[in-house]
Order: C-alpha cells, then sequence, then structure tokens
C-alpha cells in the first residue's frame, strides 16, 4: 500500500534530496560546522562571569549579549566584558535589541520612537567597542501585538532611517527579526522582512535574525523560510517546539541544519544562536529573572550535546 506522503514531508523530503546532492557534488561546503552562540538575556540577572563560565564548560565561543543599554547609565561596560569573555575564550557575535513599548520603532508617541533611536545609538556604539558583527532589530515592541493604527509600518521605517547611516559607520549589520503575530504586530514572517528592508531602502539595513519557534507559528515550512531568507540569514535563534531546550520538543532540527548547510550557513560570521524562553506571549520579564544556575546548566549543556549530535547524524548518514 502507497502511503501519500503530508505537504511537509514532502517539503522536507526535498530539502533532504537537495543536501544529499550537495554532499555528493559539493563536498566540501560541509567541511566547517556551524558556529554556536547563545543568546543571553534569558539568564535574567545572573552576572556575566557566571554565564561566559556555563558557556565555555559548553563549548561554545560565541555570545549574543543581551542589549541592556535602556540608558546613559545603564548596562554592560565595554572593557568589563571584553575582560570576563576574554578570560573564558568567547567572541561577541552580536547584540539582541531589546524593543518594548517603551523604546518602539513603529509607536504613536514620538517619545518612544525617539527613546527608540537613542537606544540604537547607544548599542551600535556598544557593538563597535566590543567586536560584535550585528544588532537584533525588532520593527515593533514585543508583548504588544495589537496594532497602533495603519501607519506604524511607515514610522518604523522612518525611525530606522534616521539612524541607519550609523549602522555602516561602526561597520554593524543590523538584523532584522521576524516575531510570531502573538508578540507583536508587524513583520512576522521573513517574506515581511525583506519587504521591511526594502522599505529601508539602505544598506546598512540589509540582514535578517531568524527564530524557528516564531518561524514554526507563521512559516508554511521553517526549512523553506531559512533558504528563502538565504545570505540574508545572519544568525538563526533556536528553541525547540515548546521554546525549551533543544530536545525536549518536536523540532524537526534535522531538517532545519540541512536547510543551513544548502544557503552556506557554516561559513564565518553567520551563527546559530539558542534562546530557549518558555511559551508565553511577552518573554521579556525573563531578563528580570532569578538565575536558576543548575537548570540553566542542564539546558544548555543539553541543547548544545542535542544540536551537535543531530549535526554529526546529518553530516554522516
Amino acid at each position: 500500500m502507497i502511503v501519500e506522503q503530508q505537504n511537509f514531508e514532502i517539503k522536507s523530503e526535498n530539502i533532504k534530496k537537495a543536501f544529499e546532492d550537495l554532499k555528493v557534488t559539493h563536498p566540501e561546503r560541509l567541511r566547517r560546522r556551524l558556529d554556536l552562540s547563545w543568546s543571553n538575556w534569558g539568564f535574567g540577572l545572573e552576572r556575566l562571569e557566571d554565564s561566559a563560565a556555563r558557556l565555555q564548560k559548553a563549548g561554545i565561543h560565541f555570545i549574543e549579549l543581551h542589549g541592556n543599554h535602556y540608558g546613559p547609565d545603564l548596562g554592560y561596560r565595554s572593557t568589563e566584558a571584553l575582560e570576563i569573555l576574554g578570560d573564558h575564550e568567547i567572541e561577541v557575535a552580536g547584540v539582541c535589541g531589546m524593543f518594548s513599548a517603551d523604546n518602539d520603532l513603529s509607536s504613536n508617541r514620538a517619545l518612544q520612537r525617539q527613546s527608540a533611536i537613542e537606544y540604537i545609538r547607544r548599542e551600535l556604539e556598544f557593538c563597535a567597542a566590543v567586536g560584535a558583527t550585528y544588532l537584533l532589530i525588532v520593527p515593533g515592541a514585543v508583548g504588544r501585538p495589537h496594532p497602533y493604527d495603519q501607519s506604524e509600518f511607515d514610522r518604523s521605517v522612518e525611525s530606522l532611517q534616521s539612524v541607519a547611516d550609523l549602522f555602516e559607520k561602526h561597520g554593524i549589520r543590523a538584523a532584522i527579526e521576524p516575531i510570531r503575530a502573538a508578540e507583536v504586530s508587524l513583520i512576522h514572517t521573513v517574506a515581511d522582512a525583506k519587504n521591511y528592508i526594502e522599505a529601508v531602502g539602505h544598506p546598512g539595513i540589509g540582514y535578517i535574525n531568524g527564530d524557528v519557534y516564531h518561524m514554526q507559528a507563521e512559516e508554511a515550512h521553517i526549512g523553506e523560510a531559512i533558504i528563502e531568507a538565504g545570505k540574508m540569514l545572519l544568525n538563526l535563534h533556536m528553541a525547540d517546539s515548546n521554546r525549551g531546550a533543544l530536545g525536549r520538543g518536536s523540532m524537526d532540527l534535522d531538517t532545519i541544519i540541512r536547510s543551513l548547510y544548502l544557503i552556506e550557513h557554516n561559513r564565518s560570521g553567520r551563527y546559530v544562536t539558542p534562546e530557549p524562553l518558555g511559551p508565553g506571549g511577552d518573554p521579556y520579564p525573563a531578563m528580570y529573572g532569578k538565575p536558576n544556575s543548575v537548570l540553566l546548566n542542564e539546558m544548555v549543556i543539553g541543547s548544545v550535546d542535542y544540536f551537535r549530535r543531530r549535526e554529526k547524524a546529518v553530516l554522516e548518514s
């Protein structure tokens, strides 16, 4: 009896075939492994020293730092951060820009838009000082799923245009992140992000930060969305289907890994960055949580081990 495949299975099988063809025709493109980073803002109020020690123990050599410069007197100090990370052989991949209602590029209140612009200026200076390659940008406030009005896209574009030159000045790439509709009011898919980048229309704004948890909700197929993003994909946030540690849910990690290799995401300057935050509608309260070092150790080490085992299985099968 012939059993017809489900639509997502057909898409996954097509990606697998393309990957197997790549293994035969261009094996040299598979020699370099994907670079794993980790987004540390989900560690809450933990000291950077403790976070860095955990990542080093797990074999992670890159970090996506919490963009915590919410005011001139707040956030990491570049010299101190570099010293701590250097002691643990960790480099800064990028900075996770945090955009709430208080600093919303799309807000209908000028004060919040100005706050977002000034926040980006501070983070770009910090990015340059610590050697980060990208700053993650969210076009609207996280935790605000309902639109202000029909003009928020235009306001967001205008706000980002006002600081676009600074990305080129500091040599930092803007990575636009699509987020599920349960958390933000605009820019939910890779196609949305491309449209937004085109609307900004500036060479300093040209990359995408993907997130498989959001893709799971908004894209027809995660693997196809990764391939659609192509070389615009700078970083990919990872969590399992339940937004927990990798290996604790039903996410098709093998297809994701194959898709990443197909777009040559295993080259230098591209990152895979776990960010397991739990399934709530507004994840930002996690940044103020009291850390449970035992659970965080298990989450990080388990995620890294599972990802590397799946990567090895995909490459050696």
